[in-house]
């Protein structure tokens, strides 16, 4: 990881680290909750590639929309949700970001610019296409970011969405989070061809691949990509190499289709450790100032624990509305 560009500031350093550990605590705390049986459903976490969206996020406006996948908890956080919205959606509560009605997967709040996430795989990709044509046909200054898996780009969708935004010069970025797997299938067995951005040069767009365990090289790329966009030059794809450290979803095994010592090895090129060490080497926080927003932003954690405990659960005479349209 190199050291911080001269154009981030301290509070814009800080504020990625923030972001990035409020992720991560947030996530630990759904895992517990997940094991204690709080959580119903499924819960894919992001633990390990918080990087990702917090980069990518920290270059969008309020206007600017977000799609996403099952494993979305982060990119909603990232975009504005508050850990309040998501811990209660989680636990099936009326003041969750989608009602208590679309748990882990099914994240939802166009107030804050995040359209959806969905189960879908690859259904983010021309969905993201589609709103980035509508906000070129009625010129509004804002963008669309996609973010898929690797699995997501061996999908029809890929190629069609990817395909129709470049043809039509559309203001949207597609972010690949490539964790090497696929559910439990390894990416390198499915593709002869495993580097995700190079597929660009078919498409005729810019293909860029980054370390997605280092925040900086993420926001430098992502800042271009978006700088892009907004100037009409058209989309990107980016891939971003990561990895999750938890299970594909919690209760599921986490062995016999990947091995402990390559785990391991992940888990040393922590996004959030990295980039600490950055943080004091370049003398921009303490290992003191580092546990104290820690320590602020468990208590956030605990606060919105808490919330979403005291919340209510939906009025089961409220089944079926948001089905279909009032007439």
């Amino acid at each position: 990881m190199k050291a911080p560009e001269s154009s981030l500031g301290k509070d814009q350093l800080l504020a990625l680290y923030r972001q990035m550990v409020m992720i991560r605590r947030c996530e630990e705390q759904l895992v517990k909750l997940y094991a204690a049986g709080r959580i119903w459903g499924a819960c894919h976490t992001y633990i390990g590639e918080e990087a990702v969206a917090t980069a990518v996020c920290a270059h969008l406006r309020p206007a600017d929309v977000i799609f996403s996948t099952h494993r979305g908890h982060g990119h909603a956080l990232a975009k504005g949700v508050t850990p309040q919205e998501l811990i209660a959606e989680l636990m099936g509560k009326v003041t969750g970001c989608s009602g208590g009605r679309g748990g882990s997967m099914h994240l939802f709040k166009p107030e804050v610019g995040l359209l959806g996430t969905s189960g879908i795989v690859g259904a983010c990709i021309p969905l993201a296409a589609g709103s980035a044509y509508a906000a070129k046909l009625l010129k509004q200054d804002r963008i669309a970011v996609a973010f898929f898996g690797d699995g997501a780009s061996n999908n029809g969708a890929f190629h069609e969405g990817v395909n129709m935004a470049t043809v039509w010069g559309l203001p949207v970025l597609f972010v690949c989070e490539n964790n090497l797997y696929a559910t439990e299938v390894p990416f390198a067995q499915v593709a002869k061809n495993p580097s995700i951005a190079s597929r660009a040069q078919a498409y005729g767009l810019p293909g860029i691949s980054v370390d997605g365990n280092d925040v900086l090289e993420v926001y430098r790329a992502a800042e271009e990509a978006v700088q892009r966009a907004r100037s009409g030059g058209g989309p990107t794809l980016l891939e971003c190499k990561t990895y999750r450290t938890r299970p594909h979803s919690e209760g599921m095994r986490d062995a016999g289709y990947r091995t402990a010592e390559e785990v391991a090895a992940w888990k040393a090129r922590c996004p959030i450790k990295r980039f600490e060490n950055v943080l004091q080497a370049e003398k921009v926080a303490t290992p003191e100032d580092l546990a104290q927003i820690g320590a602020e932003i468990q208590a956030v954690i605990d606060e919105a624990v808490r919330f979403a405990q005291d919340s209510p659960t939906p009025d089961p005479a409220t089944v079926a509305d948001h089905l279909y349209s009032a007439m």
